[in-house]
Parts: C-alpha cells; sequence; structure tokens
C-alpha cells in the first residue's frame, strides 16, 4: 500500500462520520482544542451540512506528506544502519533491500509533488536523491573514519539546502527559497546525529531517528500550506483540525517504524530482551506510546491513562508473536494472533466510549491492516528477509488512514472549524 496525494483516507473518515450521525456527544469539555473563527468548506456530504475541516484537500495533502517525510527519515537511517552493520558492503542483500525501500519512497514523494506540479516531478526526484547521496558519504566517512569524506558530505549537505529551496521556491513562489532551506537545517542535523549513533553502535540510535522524524511534522506543513495556498486547495494546511491530523499521522507512522524495528533489533540479538540494543529499542518505542497517549489526553484527559495501557498492551501482543515465530512457538504466535484480533475490538470500544462518532466496529475494523501488515513485516524480520524495510513501509502507509479516522471524530466530538 502506497500513499498518494488523492482522498481516499479524507472519504473514509467522512464516511465513518456518516455512519455515526446524530451520535454527537456536547458534554465533552471543548475547551480543550482551541479553535479559531475561520470555517472550511463542507467536505464529503451532499447536503453541505457536514463540515470536517480534517479532511479537506489542504489538510489530507498535508498528511500525506506528513507520512512520506516520515518514511524517509526512518527508511534513510535504517538503511544507513543496516550498511553500518554489513561493515559497509553497499551489494550485501539486506542492504540493497533496505535501500531499494528508500529509493520508492523517494518516488512517492515525487509523484505527490508531481501530482501538484508535473513538470517539477523528475527534478524533485533528482534532488532528493542526490542529499541521500550525502548521507551514505557521510555514514562511510564516520564508519572508516575518514574525517575528510565526512566533512565533505555535511558541507555538501549544507550546499544542498539551498539548491533544493531555490528549487521548491521555482515552484512554489508562495515558498521562499531561504525558508525552506531553513526549515531543512533540523532534518539534516538530526539525522547526522543518528547515524554517528548508528555508527557507534549506540543504544538510542532508535530515540534519536525518532527524534529527527518529528521534525517532519512541521516540514509537511511547511510545504503543504505552500502548494494549498498555489493551488488554491480548499481548507487551512496549518489550522488546528490539519495540525492534529498531521500530529496523529506522523506519531502512528513512528509506532510501526519504532515497533518494527525493535521486534528486529530483538531477532537480531537472539531474543536476548535485557540486550542494550533491545531495551534502547524498547524504550524508544514506548516514549512514542507516552507521546501518543499525551496527544489523545490534550483532547480527552480522561482518556491519557486507558489509551496509554490499551496501546502498550497490543505492543505486548506483537513481542509474543514474534518470539513465537522466531522460536517456532506455534501456540505462541497463534495466541497471539488471537489476542491482537481481540484487541481490535477492546481498543474500538475504548475510543467509541470517548468518542461516540466513532463506532466501536468501524475503529476495531480500521485496525485490521495495521495488524495484518505488521505481522507480515514481522515474519520478514524473523526470515532475515531483505525485503522487510519496504514491508515495513507498506505497515506504516497504513496509519495515514488511521490518522484520518482518528481526527474526523475528534474534530465531529469538538466542532474543531479550521
Amino acid at each position: 500500500m502506497k500513499r498518494s496525494i488523492p482522498m481516499a483516507a479524507a472519504a473514509v473518515a467522512v464516511a465513518l462520520l456518516a455512519t455515526a450521525c446524530g451520535n454527537s456527544s456536547d458534554s465533552a469539555n471543548s475547551g480543550n482544542t482551541p479553535s479559531k473563527s475561520k470555517s472550511s468548506q463542507s467536505v464529503g456530504s451532499s447536503d453541505g451540512t457536514t463540515t470536517d475541516a480534517s479532511a479537506t484537500d489542504a489538510a489530507t495533502l498535508r498528511a500525506n506528506l506528513t507520512g512520506l517525510l516520515h518514511d524517509h527519515v526512518w527508511l534513510a537511517g535504517n538503511a544507513l544502519q543496516t550498511a553500518v552493520l554489513q561493515k559497509g558492503d553497499l551489494k550485501n542483500k539486506q542492504v540493497t533491500g533496505a535501500v531499494a525501500a528508500l529509493d520508492e519512497n523517494s518516488v512517492e514523494l515525487s509523484k505527490a509533488i508531481g501530482a501538484a506540479y508535473p513538470d517539477a516531478e523528475a527534478p524533485f526526484l533528482a534532488s532528493w536523491r542526490q542529499h541521500i547521496g550525502f548521507f551514505v558519504d557521510y555514514t562511510l566517512g564516520k564508519a572508516t573514519k575518514d574525517k575528510a569524506k565526512s566533512d565533505k558530505a555535511m558541507k555538501d549537505l549544507d550546499g544542498y539546502r539551498t539548491g533544493f529551496g531555490q528549487l521548491i521556491n521555482s515552484v512554489v513562489p508562495e515558498l521562499p527559497a531561504d525558508a525552506v532551506a531553513e526549515e531543512l537545517k533540523p532534518h539534516v542535523a538530526s539525522l547526522l546525529t543518528a547515524i554517528d549513533a548508528a555508527v557507534a553502535n549506540d543504544p538510542t540510535f532508535q530515540s534519536k531517528l525518532a527524534v529527527s522524524s518529528e521534525h517532519m511534522v512541521m516540514t509537511a506543513g511547511i510545504l503543504a500550506d505552500g502548494i494549498a495556498k498555489n493551488k488554491k486547495m480548499d481548507g487551512d494546511a496549518m489550522g488546528t483540525a490539519s495540525t492534529t491530523r498531521a500530529t496523529l499521522t506522523g506519531q502512528l507512522n513512528d509506532h510501526v517504524w519504532l515497533a518494527g524495528n525493535a521486534l528486529q533489533t530483538a531477532v537480531r540479538q537472539g531474543g536476548n530482551l535485557k540486550d542494550k540494543q533491545v531495551t534502547g529499542a524498547v524504550k524508544a518505542l514506548d516514549d512514542n506510546s507516552v507521546a501518543l497517549s499525551k496527544t489523545i489526553g490534550s483532547v480527552y484527559p480522561d482518556a491519557e491513562a486507558p489509551f496509554l495501557a490499551s496501546w502498550r498492551q497490543h505492543i505486548g501482543f506483537f513481542v509474543d508473536y514474534t518470539l513465537g515465530k522466531a522460536t517456532k512457538d506455534k501456540a505462541k504466535s497463534d495466541k497471539a494472533m488471537k489476542d491482537l484480533d481481540g484487541y481490535r475490538t477492546g481498543f474500538g470500544q475504548l475510543i467509541n466510549s470517548v468518542v461516540p462518532e466513532l463506532p466501536a466496529d468501524a475503529v476495531a475494523e480500521e485496525l485490521k491492516p495495521h495488524v495484518a501488515s505488521l505481522l507480515t513485516a514481522i515474519d520478514a524480520a524473523v526470515a532475515n528477509d531483505p525485503t522487510f524495510q519496504s514491508k515495513l513501509a507498506d505497515s506504516a502507509a497504513h496509519m495515514t488512514m488511521t490518522g484520518a479516522v482518528l481526527t474526523g471524530g475528534i474534530v465531529a466530538n469538538k466542532k474543531i472549524t479550521d
């Protein structure tokens, strides 16, 4: 499953809201979510009475770019770490598989840009691939203690920011070249920090990569805002509803990558859950769970703790499945699958108890692709299949839809109009 600019996610969110029409609750404290006076156009309803500010073209564009840019960071970091673990052997199957997955993401990003600006698709792809090459050079320089090589790569990345800003500005005049170049600073700096951790075999690598990924919410927002204004799209790419959807999309996307990476690390370390690399990856994953719960809690304070407990529970089931598969304990992996299936029902009921606009069955159904695709990725990790990164990217892609569904319910429940 690949992300694209079309409105599929928004359509599903609106459809879910339609099934719950008339169930909205006025009892929630709407003061928890600030709202501006400007309202968006009606989306997805024939009579113009259903307004979902999180499902506008601008909001959908931002969410899709958020997912793709988050994927870029994880795929780049994972590919570079894989190259380090394989001692710089760029012909190793694990490395070539990870690099192929990274390039697929670059192509997807270029097509997302090309959907709005066809003539920019090829130049964007060439430019994007170029900066990935500079990260590769930096990694190889660091891994071989070739300071001249790593220093040159840093200089090349600094120059790249300027050229990329000019490219974007030439297509979207609403985005100043200097501002775009400045926005790339955290991306470059934080990914270099993560690469340093990978080279040093530092167990905080996953946490550092997560920090780098988090910057992409703002980068996607800036790009989407400029494109939306240039193309006169409906909605506000930087409004409360759009930002909520982008934040949830990013955090859910990170959940998949952090879970997949932690489970692959456990497999790589022979199932030793006390290994420093494993505990570091697990901590990064749990930090993401806490961040997700706080996002939910910022809107529904009483739901923060139950959400966190429920979310941690389903991660435990994925761990059980992985250990079962890795040790060929079919009873253990089968039980984990059954537990995950039951979890979907309980999670749906939890969300519905907080957001009546989201039917429990619909939420449970929405989790099916998440569970199935992550299990597929885990199978690839256990089998040391070089397509693991591609399968994990497919799983992460489902999170754009999940983020849209959850945000659609929150927006309706809290009556957010921008």
